[in-house]
């Protein structure tokens, strides 16, 4: 069995993390820390867990007991935490947060720097998948950034993104985190819908750093105007890239691109955010207009776009199957 430990297990990605792996058929989880909410049982944060187990939160890390570490953590604390703490050698570590991301000796201005010197490999599976099978430490892609690379990707393959990109994402309310803010409150969010970070988000330079390492180079601006939503989990992106390829090559080029990959499908019918809520799946999708190609893109935030990947990741890691614990059925009706 795979020993974990949880690091910032009483927010959503915890929660979510938890229920997975409580269902992980080669998984123990031997605790799940939270300094706010030690001694109590995890059920009095995750109410959805009732009847599936009774673990308690702990503020105590036995790091000498576990054999890998997700990190749950607000973005700018994984980096903080492994400079006050001494984590054995022979952990692995998985981390949510954006801290280890980009490249090492490559500092991004996002939401904080990236740390100058690392060792986490960028943990996207349908790219990077030999890194991570022997990588110490990975970094968990963020949600837009999965959603919106995944759509892109296969077209960097083809030396397509030549001219700027026009992205734009709706993300569910989760996406925000578990602590209230005037953008999450029901009433403001319920029957509404609103853009931020337009052009700046966070994601953008992990987006053009896995577009740069599948096509060779780019030139071309990822212009991506997020949006937030009315519903709880999800992200449906469309890219909208200019080329005179025809449609028909375009979307062989992509079938054969994700051909292998385990959670990520090509499909020849539009797409709905339902196929893939409660899923570690990504679905995409392409329609061309002229000389427009609009491909679309979905996932769940909260699994493929953060804990689903996280634990497709940890798979991959100790060289189990890539679907163990992730063979979850939708929420289409």
């Amino acid at each position: 069995m795979i020993k974990v430990g949880i690091l910032g297990a009483a927010g959503y990605t915890g929660g979510e993390l938890i229920r997975l792996l409580l269902n992980h058929p080669e998984v123990e989880i031997v605790f799940a820390n939270s300094g706010s909410n030690a001694g109590n049982p995890v059920t009095d944060v995750h109410e959805a867990l009732y009847g599936d187990t009774d673990m308690k939160f702990t503020d105590e890390l036995p790091f000498d007991k576990v054999d890998v570490i997700f990190f749950c953590f607000g973005h700018g604390k994984s980096e903080a935490f492994m400079k006050e703490h001494k984590i054995p050698a022979n952990v692995k570590i998985i981390d949510l947060a954006q801290d280890f991301r980009l490249a090492p000796k490559k500092v991004v201005n996002t939401m904080q720097p990236t740390a100058e010197i690392h060792d986490f490999v960028y943990g996207l599976p349908e790219i990077n998948e030999s890194k991570i099978a022997t990588a110490q430490h990975v970094a968990n892609p963020g949600c837009f950034a999965t959603c919106i690379q995944l759509g892109l990707l296969p077209a960097a393959s083809m030396n397509l993104i030549d001219k700027d990109v026009a992205v734009n994402a709706i993300t569910g309310s989760t996406g925000a985190g578990q602590k209230p803010g005037s953008t999450t409150h029901f009433s403001w969010r319920n029957n509404n819908l609103s853009i931020y970070k337009a052009f700046k988000h966070q994601h953008i330079p992990e987006i053009r750093e896995s577009l740069t390492q599948v096509q060779g180079h780019l030139e071309a601006s990822i212009d991506f105007i997020p949006y937030r939503g009315d519903f709880t989990r999800g992200i449906f992106a469309t890219e909208v890239v200019k080329t005179d390829k025809p449609l028909e090559e375009i979307i062989a080029g992509y079938k054969a691109f994700y051909k292998d990959a385990k959670f990520t499908h090509y499909i020849d019918k539009p797409l709905d955010l339902k196929q893939v809520v409660n899923t570690n799946k990504a679905l995409v999708h392409c329609d061309k207009i002229d000389d427009k190609l609009l491909i679309t893109s979905c996932i769940d935030n909260l699994l493929k776009g953060a804990v689903g990947q996280a634990v497709q990741n940890m798979n991959i890691m100790f060289g189990i199957d890539q679907t163990a614990g992730l063979k979850l059925k939708g929420s289409a009706f």
